[in-house]
């Protein structure tokens, strides 16, 4: 395997499940390393086929319509990552490889081509031939219940690690190219205190009908579980921007947004990860996903 020296640029690879998701959960993050003049490689594994639609003048696009928001996220998540500066964001197998499972316990779970229903280490091929193309120190996904349990976020989950393990395996299709094994592996978190005031402020401050519970968050843990915390307040502005490219699902008033269920959350420049492979730096919490890996 090729050496990761401190004279490589560092490499950021993030695992998302489907368009907003990375501009929600950690669109300062990759901001913030973009501007430091980091590679940062996004891969998503659906179109979002499923979502729901805010605009009333869009509402034609769901699946149950014209079934054409698939192709539509395609433009708002190339709109978004122009206001974080990522030039590299990619569709796992290529877009519209795998469809938008929609919410545990739906119909769509069953659907061909669903990721939800992908063989893991198929699709995990694809994530190793980016893997082994960009050769990323470290790489950003979600945990075992995607954050929040949606089956696309879960299944994320699992071609990530899976492919963590695949990239590094010479014996592993040597045609995708050199094995490379990635130094950390973090599972994007929220921090419960951190969540709950926020959303004590949603509810003095957001002009939204209601406030969400933290059960409607993705990732909330005890805050002893963060084991690293990005500040990325001089990027808050661009991650507003990307969160507001996702026209069809985010509606962002200031310093609060809303999905299409319209209940109220902070927006969050500071951005909380828990490191689940590799070392930790040598601050406590680390203040940077490369700690450790770079000289």
């Amino acid at each position: 395997m090729s050496p990761v020296s401190d004279q490589q640029p560092r490499r950021l690879l993030l695992v998302h499940a489907h368009p907003d998701d990375e501009s929600i959960v950690t669109g300062a993050t990759m901001a913030r390393y973009a501007a430091e003049g980091a590679r940062v490689t996004l891969v998503t594994c659906t179109l979002g086929e499923g979502g729901e639609v805010i605009p009333a003048e869009l509402a034609h696009l769901t699946a149950d319509r014209d079934d054409t928001l698939g192709e539509h996220r395609i433009g708002e998540l190339a709109a978004a990552m122009r206001e974080l500066g990522v030039e590299d964001f990619r569709f796992l197998g290529g877009p519209g490889r795998y469809r938008d499972s929609g919410m545990m316990g739906v119909a769509e779970n069953d659907a061909p081509g669903c990721f939800w229903r992908a063989g893991v280490d198929e699709a995990a091929g694809h994530l190793v031939a980016v893997v082994r193309e960009v050769r990323p120190q470290v790489l950003v996904t979600y945990d075992e219940q995607g954050g929040y349990g949606h089956p696309d976020h879960i299944q994320a989950h699992r071609v990530a690690l899976r492919a963590y393990e695949l990239a590094a395996d010479p014996a592993y299709r040597p045609e995708l190219g050199a094995a490379w094994r990635i130094a950390k592996v973090y599972y994007a978190r929220m921090p419960r205190s951190v969540i709950e005031r926020g959303l004590r402020e949603a509810a003095e401050k957001a002009a939204f009908p209601g406030v969400a519970r933290v059960s409607d968050v993705p990732g909330v843990v005890p805050d002893e579980t963060v084991t690293t915390v990005l500040d990325g307040t001089a990027y808050a502005g661009a991650k507003a921007a990307a969160m507001r490219a996702h026209v069809t699902q985010i509606t962002v008033d200031g310093e609060f947004f809303a999905l299409s269920n319209d209940l109220g959350q902070p927006l969050l420049a500071t951005e909380y990860f828990e490191l689940v492979r590799g070392g930790l730096g040598p601050d406590r919490p680390e203040t940077d996903l490369f700690a450790g890996v770079e000289g």
